[in-house]
């Protein structure tokens, strides 16, 4: 594709498809997505790119019906599509420059022979006709994607860049071969040729062309380096002995050894062994991490120190690198809402361009004096020349693929370009406390018994119901009992209370069941278990510390007549805590920098949350405690209707209905895949500190597109007057349609290249 036209003009010619709900074409990336239903498939959708004009290269991991019958890019490296085509095309374009500067340089010293002291060496019909053999390849071989654009556009009486050029330039060429050909004839004539213009605008254009596709390249050089990064063989264990094989031969299940200092080649889980890996290169984050049995590893990332010996479990497109690698892919083919208003400025633009040329050519010819048509080509032809869609259809899909790229780099990886508009927006962030503040991994810290319960009696309870369940607390209760090497009692008639607790019915001593119950206060509450101020005030000085605590319940003893009743009694408490994170505190203090107002909800009680809170430097106020899981979205949605753009931070499964209310959605990928999926960014290391970056790149993303897109309206509004010859009656200023060319050349270039400076921001 030439120019953001061409991106239009193939959307609507696949809303044509009987089908096709929805299509989006990004000129920038080259990439395209469709949504369709069951009457379309991707023959009727090659036909129709075919019918624009156009070439459709299918990704091999599309899911696209029809596709067997579809040729494929040869040497396509996983997802890489685009990589064969982006440098065959880069390649055919240096060609084509190279030949177009030899010849321009010989054209333009032909055209002024007395300036350069060669007057008297040729006639001026030689002189003209090798003119034209210099000037046609550069027309219509250099130029042959222009003329070939225009000739597809005319097919369906419709315009776009490559019509602007192939008119501008071969107006030129052809009123110079005219005047040619009347040279020849005897005719005297006294008129200017522009064979020069016709071949130093094309030469220019083909040079930023050649500039944006390589700039273009460097935009989109995340993905390419993540793709670099996974392993191109693996060890296998077959039948006892080591065997090496390509990284496409190996199965789910096959057992793989890895040595110090190799990567590991696909996703699994380790068997024997001990050692630290680097991760980096997937998650951003910098320290190694331990491994041992039972351990994940992640394929394409560094073993540094011991052996291990692991089992494949995901391989070729299931593994992590490659499902980020389409995420990001996804969000590189996305377009940003801002960008709809370019795309409409686009739709209309070139016939315009077309009309202010027109006119251009008839005020010059009928009131120009002696130069009249002097003026009134060289005007028309500078209109033609300088008006360039391009940069409006490079300025926000450049910001995009360079911005989601350099997130990725960082282990931040963002679904959409919308996503990524809108984090830009964000005025209020709402962190969950466990797995986003903390680290998730509490650990049991005080028993206190009742009634002669013994500690290891109240913990048994505890664990025993606990097992059941995924809570952080709960699995810290379990951890602790495990330690204890206590044996759990059965649990019958178990039930999870979300937001709450555990109830169920233990078989203690293998007597008879006891209905008990652990968790906070208000689960004692629905079950009229009796707290008395003794109790009350030691629970809130483990509270002051920053402790959640426990409560652990069991059904009244001996005579269990009335199963209905379930009379409980206290038996004791457990209090837990939990760490901050490292870079908690830091990333919040760096969030306030930037103008956002940081939040903390959690189901803890009121005092446990102000003491994390207090220690991040989070505002009292700002503090939601005591929040069940169902009202965490609810929570989100009044500080909305107050105006607020809301992003969410969670990890949990009871996140997830919080993270999709919010404006902005960002799971820590360290949790669970249902927060993830319902994320619109999710951060991989699940370190606080790529919040900040998250938002922090997300503005300046937002605010590099609008930078572009000014600077893309500015250079038409500005060069198009200009070049018709506006300031020529007051000024005797005109643009020549050689600096016309370099001007359109330089534009998208350098909406690209403002593009470029998102790689060197510092996150």
């Amino acid at each position: 594709m030439h120019c953001a036209s061409c991106a239009v003009v193939i959307e609507k010619e696949l809303k044509k498809v009987p089908g096709v709900k929805d299509s989006v074409v990004n000129y920038a990336s080259e990439k395209l997505t469709v949504e369709y239903g069951d009457e379309a498939d991707a023959k009727r959708i090659e036909e129709a790119v075919k019918k624009a004009g156009y070439e459709l290269v299918i990704n091999e991991m599309s899911d696209m019906k029809g596709m067997k019958d579809m040729k494929y890019m040869e040497g396509m490296e996983h997802m890489d599509h685009g990589k064969a085509p982006e440098k065959k095309e880069v390649d055919g374009i240096k060609r084509k420059v190279f030949l177009g500067v030899i010849l321009s340089l010989f054209i333009y010293i032909l055209s002024f022979p007395e300036l350069f002291g060669i007057g008297g060496v040729f006639s001026d019909n030689l002189r003209l006709f090798i003119l034209f053999l210099l000037a046609t390849p550069i027309e219509f071989w250099v130029g042959w994607q222009f003329w070939r654009g225009a000739w597809f556009a005319l097919r369906r009486f419709s315009a776009n860049m490559d019509t602007l050029v192939a008119l501008g330039t071969g107006v030129a060429y052809i009123f110079s071969v005219a005047v040619m050909i009347l040279a020849f004839s005897g005719m005297s004539l006294d008129i200017y040729i522009y064979f020069d213009i016709s071949a130093i605008v094309i030469t220019l254009v083909m040079l930023g062309k050649y500039l944006e596709a390589k700039a273009k390249g460097s935009a989109s050089e995340a993905i390419k380096k993540l793709l670099k990064l996974g392993a191109k063989n693996a060890r296998v264990i077959k039948d006892g002995k080591e065997i090496e094989v390509s990284i496409e031969d190996v199965k789910a299940g096959d057992i793989i050894l890895v040595k110090p200092g190799e990567k590991i080649p696909v996703d699994g889980i380790v068997l024997d062994g001990a050692s630290s890996v680097d991760e980096s290169m997937v998650s951003g984050e910098s320290l190694p991490i331990d491994k041992k049995a039972g351990s994940e590893v992640i394929g394409a990332t560094i073993n540094k120190s011991g052996v291990l010996k692991f089992e494949a479990k995901k391989v070729g497109k299931d593994t992590f690198l490659s499902q980020i690698v389409k995420l990001v892919e996804e969000a590189q083919g996305s377009k940003a809402p801002i960008q709809k208003l370019a795309d409409r400025v686009t739709a209309v633009f070139v016939p315009v361009v077309l009309g202010i040329a027109a006119l251009t050519f008839l005020v010059w010819l009928s009131f120009g004096g002696p130069a009249a048509l002097l003026m009134a080509m060289t005007s028309a032809v500078a209109v033609l020349v300088v008006a360039c869609p391009c940069a409006l259809g490079l300025a926000a899909p450049t910001s995009v693929i360079t911005g989601t790229g350099k997130g990725a780099e960082k282990g931040i990886i963002i679904k959409d370009a919308s996503s990524l508009e809108l984090a830009g927006k964000i005025d209020t962030v709402v962190l969950d406390k466990t797995g986003t503040i903390t680290k998730g991994k509490p650990a049991v810290t005080d028993i206190l018994s009742f009634e002669n319960n013994s500690e290891s009696e109240i913990l048994k309870v505890a664990a025993s119901l606990d097992k059941n369940s995924t809570h952080p607390i709960a699995e810290s209760i379990v951890r602790k009992a495990n330690e204890e090497k206590l044996e759990f009692f059965n649990v019958e008639n178990f039930e999870n209370i979300e937001g709450k607790g555990s109830v169920g019915e233990l078989r203690i001593k293998n007597k008879d069941l006891r209905f008990s119950a652990v968790g906070n206060n208000k689960l004692m509450e629905d079950h009229g278990v009796r707290v008395d101020n003794e109790i009350k005030i030691k629970k809130e000085e483990l509270e002051k510390e920053g402790k959640t605590v426990i409560f652990v319940a069991v059904e009244k003893k001996e005579e269990i007549i009335d199963h209905q009743s379930k009379i409980l009694d206290l038996i004791g408490l457990i209090a837990i805590s939990d760490t901050l994170k490292e870079n908690a505190k830091s990333s919040i203090e760096k969030l306030k920098d930037i103008g956002v107002d940081v939040w903390m909800i959690t189901g803890d009680n009121s005092r446990a949350a102000s003491f994390i809170g207090e220690k991040v430097g989070i505002k009292k106020e700002n503090i939601l405690s005591e929040v069940l899981p169902q009202d965490k979205s609810k929570q989100i949605k009044e500080l909305q209707e107050k105006g607020k753009k809301v992003a969410m931070v969670g990890d949990g499964i009871n996140d997830a209905p919080a993270l999709t209310q919010a404006d902005i959605g960002i799971a820590i990928g360290t949790g669970t895949d249902i927060a993830i999926e319902a994320g619109d960014i999710t951060l991989v290391s699940g370190d606080p500190k790529g919040i900040y970056q998250a938002i922090l790149l997300s503005k300046k993303t937002l605010q590099n597109i609008k930078q572009n897109l000014f600077w893309a309206f500015i250079y038409n509004i500005t060069l198009i007057p200009i070049a018709a010859g506006i300031l020529y009656p007051f000024f005797g200023i005109t643009l020549n349609p050689i600096l016309a060319g370099g001007a359109m050349a330089f534009s998208s270039v350098s909406v690209v290249l403002n593009s470029l400076r998102l790689k060197r921001l510092k996150l």
